[in-house]
């Protein structure tokens, strides 16, 4: 029985034994794989190097007398935990930061609380827009606010202490445009584009959309190292740094200086006539180089607002409209150049009033028996420009047009480009559209399409294309010079382009462009007043417009184009009361500032204290009739022919007659011209 026992018992024991030391080696193990768990994962201490990032900037823009018109800037945020700020001194902190940031206290308090007015305990973003030195400041701050204990530890979910503070952190890069509305739509605006982590500009209008591969950030630079205990990256051998590479700069032709004054001349003129809007170009004739491109609509590209989003289309490339009487020395200098008349060659005019077919009629308001070819221009006539492009084919006419580029892009750098249409070669075979489409109507041009063609009356038949940037310049200083899009062009030869010339000045020292004459000055340019179309008929709204040209002895040559969009005031819709009047002020502002310098033989008596010169009832054009339909007809109606009329060296000119009252409004192919 005892044996028994003390079988039992040993049993017992070994029983024990055996489990307690499965129990030791099963605690070695878990010892062991603790150990080696340890000594595999990743220890999260801290790196002993640290990369300091340098990002790179989006190049400046930079007017032609060395003012910046947009540049960027690194911009900070300001983070702070909500419930690491001592309640107690929560007060003092709104203060302080209030003046270093400038941000008023209230909105600060505001952004401590959720939309159920809730106060907020996790992350706060105080403010996303920081500047360089606010940023600095704030960083001063935060290093005093520690000093005063206004921030407290805050325990984290895996209840670890952690004493958190303001931070200031580099989240971007920000545009700015320092002089507000200068030279806009031209520079354009931009509009932010993220990565997650950092902010940049992208261009989306104007200069800032056209040269955004050559203006952007390029390549971003860091400075990498081992750190010493405060963080602070040792420079030593082995430290690795990378320069960064920001985008050129662009370096334009235009002078901030003249382009100002331009700018708020036009506004002066706005507001004098009324008008919806008016455009203003000027360039150096023989190179392209602009020296203004300025619209009274402009607007901030810091602050867009609802109100400015009409603006933000630059009116120059993307507004198509019919040019009206404008166009007529292009048609005649095709016509000279293809030899089939000449600047004496003369032409009945029947009075002002031609019939074409049964139903239509081509009109004048001046009533003469006849006229040259010179005077057609001048005294701005429908029924002898019409006859002009009679003589030449309807292709001939079509090439013609598209050989001063219109109904193709004028290659000026600015971001987007309308081309305008001109009629088929099927439509220009009719001889009521191809007179219509020689005083301007029934087509579309562009501001710039025209202001390109007319610089070839001023330089011997050669076109220019306007160029807005001069050069772009890196880092190094290194410049760059962008070939345009669209070269210039050869529309008419060195004769018939000197010919144009000295007709269009003949129509400012005797025509409806008198009010352009500058003494001492060689002055030419051709007005243009066309009613504005919509929904397929006209009314009575009108685009006003000058094209041409201001010289001086010295070889300073200029181009001036003009376009007035919807004067309402008095009379003001006529381009000799508002397209010319500012034209001249353009003028009278090149040689204030120096670009043009008048013969000073020549007695100067030029009004200089109204931007709005008087105008004589005399000297307002008179709107043309309307005209009714013309019938569909495969083959071009008969014209008949005029008996032949004695020419005399002078026309006698015929009081105007009454107008009739048109019965319904005209379509747009039933357009006649406004001089």
């Amino acid at each position: 029985m005892d044996k028994e026992i003390k079988n039992q018992a040993m049993q017992q024991r070994t029983s024990k034994i055996t489990w307690l030391f499965i129990l030791i080696v099963a605690a070695m193990v878990i010892l062991l794989l603790s150990v080696l768990g340890t000594i595999s994962s990743e220890r999260h201490i801290p790196s002993q190097n640290a990369t300091l990032h340098d990002r790179s900037f989006r190049g400046s823009i930079i007017s032609a007398d060395d003012y910046t018109l947009s540049r960027s800037h690194k911009t900070y945020q300001a983070v702070i935990r909500g419930e690491s700020i001592d309640p107690n001194k929560k007060a003092m902190f709104v203060k302080l930061f209030s003046i270093y940031s400038g941000i008023p206290e209230k909105e600060i308090k505001a952004r401590f609380k959720d939309k159920r007015g809730k106060e907020i305990k996790g992350n706060i973003v105080l403010s996303r827009t920081l500047n360089a030195k606010q940023a600095m400041q704030l960083k001063s701050l935060a290093y005093k606010l520690r000093q005063l204990k206004v921030f407290r530890s805050v325990k984290t979910h895996s209840g670890i202490e952690v004493l958190y503070g303001l931070d200031i952190i580099e989240v971007g890069e920000s545009r700015q445009f320092p002089l507000h509305d200068v030279l806009s739509p031209v520079l354009g605006y931009v509009r932010k584009k993220s990565d997650g982590h950092y902010t940049r500009p992208q261009g989306q209008k104007g200069l800032e959309r056209k040269y955004e591969k050559h203006i952007t950030s390029k390549k971003d630079g860091y400075f990498k190292g081992k750190r010493d205990v405060g963080g602070n990256i040792i420079h030593d051998k082995n430290s690795i740094e990378k320069q960064r590479v920001d985008g050129m700069d662009l370096h334009l032709n235009i002078p901030l200086a003249f382009q100002r004054r331009v700018e708020k001349m036009l506004d002066t003129m706005k507001q004098r006539i009324d008008a919806d809007e008016i455009l203003i170009g000027v360039m150096e004739s023989n190179t392209g180089k602009v020296l203004a491109l300025a619209t009274s609509e402009r607007y901030d590209p810091d602050h867009i607002t609802q109100k400015d989003i009409p603006k933000l289309d630059l009116k120059f490339a993307e507004y198509p409209y019919e040019a009206g009487s404008v166009l007529k020395p292009i048609t005649l200098a095709i016509a000279l150049d293809h030899k089939v008349v000449t600047p004496q060659t003369w032409f009945s005019t029947f009075n002002g009033r031609m019939k074409i077919g049964k139903r239509r009629t081509i009109t004048d308001d001046e009533k003469f028996e006849s006229l040259n070819a010179t005077d057609i221009i001048v005294h701005s006539s429908n029924v002898g420009i019409s006859q002009i492009s009679w003589r030449l084919t309807g292709e001939e006419f079509r090439n013609g047009l598209l050989s001063f580029g219109l109904s193709k892009p004028s290659g000026i750098d600015l971001s987007r480009e309308l081309t305008g249409r001109i009629k088929s070669l099927h439509l220009l075979n009719n001889q009521m559209h191809r007179a219509n489409s020689s005083y301007g109507y029934g087509m579309l041009v562009t501001f710039a399409q025209l202001w390109k063609a007319y610089s070839a009356f001023n330089n011997d038949g050669v076109a220019v294309t306007p160029r807005i940037v001069d050069y772009l310049q890196d880092a190094k200083g290194r410049h760059y010079i962008l070939p345009p899009t669209e070269g210039d062009l050869h529309p008419v030869g060195k004769k018939a382009a000197n010919q144009i010339h000295e007709i269009l000045k003949e129509v400012v020292k005797r025509g409806t462009g008198v009010k352009a004459q500058y003494p001492g000055l060689e002055i030419g340019g051709k007005t243009g007043t066309a009613h504005i179309a919509k929904h397929g008929h006209y009314v009575r709204e009108y685009h006003s417009s000058f094209y041409g040209f201001a010289n001086d002895n010295k070889g300073h040559k200029y181009t001036i184009g003009v376009l007035v969009i919807r004067a309402k005031g008095y009379h003001k819709y006529f381009a000799s009361q508002s397209a010319v009047p500012t034209f001249k002020n353009a003028v009278r502002i090149l040689v204030e500032e120096g670009y043009l310098e008048p013969d000073p033989t020549v007695e100067a008596k030029v009004e200089r204290d109204a931007p709005l010169y008087g105008e004589k009832p005399s000297d307002v054009e008179v709107s043309a009739p309307i005209l009714p339909p013309l019938p569909k007809e495969k083959t071009p109606p008969k014209v008949a022919k005029p008996k032949p009329q004695k020419v005399i060296p002078v026309p006698q000119r015929v009081k105007p007659q009454p107008r009739p009252k048109p019965k319904r409004r005209p379509t747009v192919d039933e357009a006649t011209d406004l001089f």
